[in-house]
């Protein structure tokens, strides 16, 4: 699944994992909010990497195994942040992402017979540093997004996207280079 190679969804070994961090991700949505000292610790279980430095992520989060999150120095995601890390997921420091903004790795067929299947793989996706995800973005597997990026809300991320720009839409295109 992480080499970008096909596999089957059903896997049990998956689905165990699949278990094992919806349990986690339950117990942090339920956590008070004046708990941040328990949102930390249940954060350091369940991502592969959490960078030095305060990092937020607003209640309620959803993402599929965790472990292959990785976010930077002083992160901050606002309600509703979804991570489907069938890939690796890699944002950096100083990222800020908006309210109901989705991260999607896994891929399926287009062919219905071929999907029924459940044979699947996956793409990482890249966020650099001092990048902000505005609400309602939707990023697709494969995407890389540069360092200083602004990515308007309700765009959605089908291709790359180069560093120092202001990009917007849907499919999401670069408005300029940031001044």
């Amino acid at each position: 699944m992480l080499a970008g190679e096909v596999y089957n969804a059903t896997d049990p070994q998956l689905i165990e994992e699949l278990a094992v961090t919806r349990e986690l991700v339950y117990d942090f949505n339920l956590l008070r909010p004046s708990e941040k000292g328990k949102m930390l610790e249940l954060l350091k279980r369940l991502l592969g990497h959490i960078g030095d430095d305060a990092i937020i992520i607003n209640q309620p989060f959803r993402c599929d195994y965790g472990k292959q999150i990785s976010v930077g120095k002083r992160f901050f995601a606002n309600f509703n942040f979804t991570v489907l890390d069938e890939a690796r997921v890699t944002i950096g420091d100083d990222c800020f992402i908006g309210p109901n903004v989705s991260i999607y790795t896994a891929c399926h067929s287009t062919d219905p017979v071929e999907r029924n299947s459940r044979q699947e793989w996956a793409k990482p996706v890249s966020i650099g540093n001092n990048v902000w995800i505005g609400g309602s973005v939707t990023i697709l597997p494969g995407v890389t997004i540069g360092d200083n990026v602004t990515i308007g809300a309700g765009s959605v991320v089908t291709h790359d996207i180069p560093a120092n720009v202001v990009a917007v839409g849907n499919p999401c295109r670069e408005l300029g280079v940031r001044s």
